[in-house]
């Protein structure tokens, strides 16, 4: 069985047990991925409806940083010169089960609806207001003369 999962914009092959880095999850102990598709044997999910039941959980082992990147800016002429240096901070983690079905994921809580409130009164507009007054349309110039 194996399952691809998304992760920080980008999408893995994953097996039960298996390690990877992918970018940096903070200090979680245990994660759950969405899966984005789920294979065992003859049986593929790849829909949502099917997916919705589909679990892969994992458990963050350590945080790595990956090769370093060095940059050089330069424009002629100018004497501007700029140096620049970068790693990715990554989280190695351990895939520690994949579930094709089971209890379905709790769906986000939905804000109750309140009742529709009655129109009472109209209010009427007050008099302190200023009346709206209507701008004339601009005047077109006169065309160039030559």
């Amino acid at each position: 069985m194996y399952a691809v999962i998304k992760s920080g914009g980008k999408q893995y092959r994953v097996e039960e047990g298996e390690q990877l880095a992918v970018e940096l999850l903070g200090d979680a102990g245990e994660v759950e991925l969405a899966p984005v598709l789920v294979v065992d044997g003859d049986h593929v999910l790849a829909t949502p409806k099917e997916l919705e039941a589909a679990r892969v959980s994992a458990r963050v082992v350590d945080e790595a940083r990956g090769p370093k990147v060095t940059g050089f800016t330069y424009k002629p002429k100018t004497n501007n010169r700029r140096r620049w240096g970068h790693r990715q901070r990554y989280s190695l983690i351990e895939i520690t089960g994949i579930l094709a079905g089971g209890a379905p994921r709790k769906a986000p809580a939905e804000k109750k609806a309140t009742a529709k409130k009655t129109p009472t009164a109209k209010k009427t507009p007050t008099a302190n207001k200023a009346p709206t007054t209507k701008k004339a349309p601009a005047k077109k110039r006169p065309p160039k003369k030559a």
